[in-house]
Formats: structure tokens, C-alpha cells, sequence
């Protein structure tokens, strides 16, 4: 009797403990339902940084005695960048008008005569000595979470393409850039952000040190250009030597 008590009880409760366990398994799908549910909303919201006035401090260098023109592609002129970082958050990073603002300050510094042209518009149309073209090849960046650190980077790949005044390309010049920040210093997106704006200026660096010895622009100087900007290396009559702090004689075109 104890044998059969034994069994019936068992055979009683075993769809008892089944039902049991089946409720269990149903609620445990449901958590990691709900996990994944509120992972994949975190991810579509995401983090979005964006870059508004980017600087550089201004070159000491000597003028290249040229006129020079810069068009910016409209996808270097609003660009942006969406990453979706592999089991975390989606990144957005929007350079804006960020690459005009950096190149045109920087190309204002290098040449004595400058301007931005529009897209579209014929550069063999304009007095000028020579047409630059920069574009973004590739951008990537790393956060903390990847790198296994604290630091947020970013690479940059620029190319200048560069034209004579006859609209034929005689340089196309890649230029990787690189940028970090921690995280610890500056927070996630502003580290993020201060990453960026370092590796513009690391590009900036390497075109006011390479550029010409590169694309060799300083050759597209133009008869005219070079009478009319050159600095004289002759020495004016002491009668009309006349200097300011902006307006001082040159040693000569080597500066």
C-alpha cells in the first residue's frame, strides 16, 4: 500500500509540477522579452553629437603669394555619421558646417588672396591661380565600451583634390587625422566631441606642413600673380619707407 500510495501521489502531482514549470518557463520568456525590448528602444534613441564652431589657432606661417578658391562638396559641407555601436547605443555625429568654418579659416591663412566658391560653379571662370577640392574619404571612431579604457577616438580621412586654372586635377592628396579625449575629463559625448575637433586639427596640422611639398601648388602661380602678390626683395628709396605694425618691408619671397 505505501508502494501504490507512493505512485498515485506521483502520478497526481506530476502534471501539477509540469503546470508549475510551465509557468515559470512563461514568465522567464517574458522578462527576457521585455529585456530585449527595452535594449533595442535604448539603442534606436541613442547618443547624438554635434560639432558647431571648431577653431584652429592661427597659423605663423608665411603666405603663399596666390589666389586660391575652395568649393565644398555639399556631403563635406553637412556631414554626418551613424554607427550603431555592437550590443550598446547608437551614435550620431554631426559635423555640420563644422569642415567649411576649419578649412576656410585654415586656406585663409595660407594664401594672400582667398574666397569660397559655390558647388557647381566653373572655376575657369575666376582670376585665380587654383581650384582646392577637400572631400571625407572614411570616418570612424571608438568609444570606451570597444577600446576597453576610457578614451574616445576618432579618425578621419580627408582627401584635397586639387586644380590648375584650367580645371585639370594635378594632385589628389589622401590625409588621415586622429583625435582622442577621455571620457573621465570631458564626459561621453563632449569627450566624444573634443575627439573630433582634434582630429580636424590634426588635419589641419599636416596641411600647413605638407600641402605644397604634396600637391606642389605653389607651381600653379601664374605670371600675374606672382608681379602682382611676390614680396619685392628690393629695397626702397629711404624717402619712401613708410612701416606699420600690419605693413612691414619683407626680407623677401623665402619668408
Amino acid at each position: 500500500m505505501p508502494f501504490a500510495q507512493a505512485l498515485i501521489h506521483r502520478q497526481a502531482g506530476g502534471p501539477i509540477a509540469g503546470r508549475g514549470l510551465g509557468n515559470l518557463k512563461s514568465k522567464w520568456l517574458e522578462r527576457i522579452s521585455a529585456t530585449v525590448l527595452v535594449a533595442v528602444l535604448c539603442g534606436c534613441g541613442g547618443s547624438r553629437v554635434t560639432l558647431k564652431n571648431p577653431s584652429i589657432p592661427k597659423p605663423l606661417i608665411a603666405q603663399l603669394p596666390m589666389s586660391v578658391a575652395a568649393r565644398y562638396p555639399a556631403e563635406f559641407d553637412n556631414f554626418v555619421h551613424e554607427e550603431q555601436v555592437i550590443g550598446k547605443e547608437k551614435w550620431t555625429i554631426d559635423l555640420g558646417s563644422s569642415n567649411r568654418l576649419l578649412f576656410t579659416q585654415l586656406f585663409g591663412a595660407m594664401f594672400t588672396e582667398f574666397m569660397v566658391i559655390e558647388e557647381g560653379t566653373d572655376a575657369r571662370d575666376l582670376p585665380i591661380d587654383a581650384l582646392i577640392e577637400p572631400s571625407i574619404d572614411a570616418f570612424e571612431f571608438s568609444v570606451p565600451n570597444q577600446s576597453q579604457t576610457d578614451e574616445f577616438a576618432v579618425w578621419i580621412r580627408y582627401r584635397i583634390k586639387i586644380f590648375d586654372s584650367d580645371g585639370v586635377q594635378v594632385a589628389n592628396w589622401p590625409i588621415a587625422a586622429y583625435g582622442k579625449s577621455q571620457s573621465s575629463t570631458f564626459g561621453g559625448d563632449a569627450a566624444l566631441r573634443k575627439a573630433a575637433i582634434l582630429a580636424m586639427r590634426d588635419a589641419a596640422a599636416l596641411i600647413i606642413m605638407q600641402m605644397d611639398k604634396s600637391t606642389g601648388i605653389s607651381k600653379l602661380r601664374s605670371t600675374n600673380t606672382r608681379s602682382n602678390l611676390a614680396p619685392s626683395t628690393a629695397m626702397p628709396d629711404s624717402e619712401s619707407i613708410q612701416t606699420t605694425a600690419a605693413e612691414e618691408i619683407p626680407d623677401g619671397p623665402g619668408q
